[in-house]
């Protein structure tokens, strides 16, 4: 940097958070402090002293500030090689003043358009050009030029100006990195946002580029021997952790918050009516509904959603779509759980919980339901990424086809519609099996349909009889039909589509149940 007396700084801000104290602070070392449009304008109005970019250019703001800082007075002080000769030779002769500080961010994009009414024109005025190009300038140099894009960052780079009349070159490094991920997150803001715009109905196009801030450090990973770390996606304002309040409780494992995305998926599929689902290694253990004929549905749903496997859920996740009231609060506090997820909780339900010094509890402090428009999911393989839709076909039990010579009931439909949102949260191959709109058993994960027939009938512990059952995907072989049929289960939804659809329908007949291809498969791998 230059000799005292003869330091520059180039200031241009719109959050104006600490600018006083950060402007105030460069006169009083010796800085010259260079600024633009409005930051220029609140540093006058406060007579702090500061000289306009535009006395230092020649060249008035033109085009309503769109061109302001766009300048090689600017930029040839910026970008100078205090080291090159050539560098310094050319800054002579064309009266170029070396800048050894750049103070810049940026329009306020992204908080913009998160409002959904917000207009092509208006976004298109919040696109920054002349600072992101002064905030690369100045990184780009960071060998001679310290840039600060964030005012928290003030504090530590002035308390290193007073002490040594510079920022170290560690420190410049680390600023310089903070900046160039900053432009950049900007620039997929941006480009996200013109293609949701413009390109509505391409899901991805043919690049994809991600942005995402870190949330919080992990303990561990999914082991100890792992690091982990939660990051949050600043542009996404639907329900998620990242925009939950954590009420009490330990730090979140990285299985958490894995099995808490689990039971917010569940529990945003019935959004009108009370509904619990508890989850466990990110399978549900028990879904329910709150009875209408029940005097607290919400405590009708717990109830009923551990009934289904009161076993498995031993240290899962607890998710439900109400208030926590008192009443459910103290029957989930017999028993140990890992983390509670609600909109909210009483103030009796809270106290009650936090009793439980290891359960975290966390509030969306909004209704769980879906309001964003669908996320396209990610999958993170070698060498690459697996990118889906997450869009679904409506449930319509009208378009089903009845294949056995007896059809579903009324209630057997409506338990179908029910357990076929709870299927495509299960880990495939899976069967779910319900009744009265509670998951009587569930089959998750096994290699072959049969042995999950198996499992959701053994999980079941008696209560399958009058079930139904929704299986993920088709039947490959009638075993599993004949493994149900013992337990009572009187009707079964799937797919259809196997080369073997006419074995399993015989055997459907054989055992007196009914079933319907829905020509909807539900896997999830």
């Amino acid at each position: 940097m230059t000799r005292k007396g003869d330091k520059r700084a180039l200031v241009s801000v719109f959050d104006k958070r600490s600018l006083d104290t950060l402007a105030g602070t460069l006169n009083e070392l010796g800085f010259e402090v260079l600024s633009s449009g409005g930051t220029h304008r609140y540093l006058s109005e406060r007579s702090i002293p500061c000289t306009a970019v535009e006395d230092l250019t020649g060249f008035p703001e033109i085009m309503g500030g769109r061109v302001k800082t766009i300048h090689p007075k600017v930029f040839g002080g910026i970008l100078g090689n205090r080291a090159v000769s050539k560098h310094m030779e050319d800054a002579k002769k064309c009266g170029i003043r070396m800048i050894d500080l750049v103070v810049v961010n940026l329009y306020p994009f992204e908080s913009t358009v998160s409002d959904k009414d917000v207009t092509t024109e208006d976004a298109v005025e919040m696109i920054d050009i002349g600072g992101p190009s002064l905030i690369r300038a100045a990184a780009k140099n960071h060998e001679h030029v310290t840039v600060i894009v964030d005012p928290d960052d003030y504090g530590m780079v002035l308390d290193e100006l007073r002490k040594n009349g510079e920022a170290p070159l560690e420190m410049r490094r680390e600023l310089a990195v903070k900046a160039f991920e900053h432009t950049s997150s900007y620039d997929i803001a941006i480009g996200n946002w013109m293609k949701g715009r413009f390109i509505p109905d391409d899901p991805w196009g043919d690049s994809i580029r991600l942005r995402y801030e870190r949330f919080f450090e992990l303990r561990y990973g999914e082991n100890p021997h792992q690091r982990g770390a939660f990051f949050g996606d600043p542009s996404f304002k639907g329900i998620s952790l990242a925009n939950s309040d954590i009420l009490w409780g330990k730090q979140l494992s990285y299985n958490n918050i894995y099995d808490i995305d689990a039971v917010l998926d569940i529990l945003m599929e019935f959004p009108d009516d009370p509904c619990c689902a508890i989850v466990k290694h990110n399978n549900p253990s028990g879904v329910a509904l709150g009875r209408k004929e029940a005097n607290d549905g919400l405590t009708d749903a717990y109830t009923r959603a551990l009934d289904c496997d009161s076993l498995s859920a031993f240290g899962g996740i607890v998710g439900l779509n109400r208030t926590c009231d008192e009443k459910t609060a103290e029957l989930i506090s017999e028993r140990f759980f890992e983390v509670v997820v609600a909109p909210d909780f009483s103030e009796g339900a809270l106290s009650l919980l936090k009793k439980k010094k290891n359960l975290r509890i966390i509030a969306t402090r909004k209704p769980i339901m879906e309001e964003e428009k669908t996320e396209v999911r990610y999958v993170k393989v070698r060498g690459g990424l697996l990118v889906q839709t997450m869009q679904w076909p409506e449930w319509e039990p009208e378009s089903w086809k009845v294949v056995s010579r007896k059809t579903p009931s009324d209630r057997e439909k409506r338990d179908m519609v029910f357990a076929g949102k709870v299927v495509k949260h299960v880990k495939s191959n899976c069967v779910v099996l319900a009744r009265d709109l509670a998951t009587t058993g569930i089959g998750a994960g096994q290699m072959s349909r049969v042995d999950s027939c198996f499992m959701a009938v053994k999980k079941s512990c008696g209560r399958a009889d009058g079930s139904i059952l929704s299986s993920d995907a088709f039947f490959p072989f009638r075993d599993g039909i004949d493994e149900l049929a013992p337990s009572g289960v009187t009707a079964v939804a799937q797919p259809g589509g196997s080369i073997r659809d006419q074995e399993v329908i015989d055997a459907v007949d054989e055992h007196g149940m009914s079933m319907v291809f829905t020509g909807v498969r539900l896997f999830k791998h």
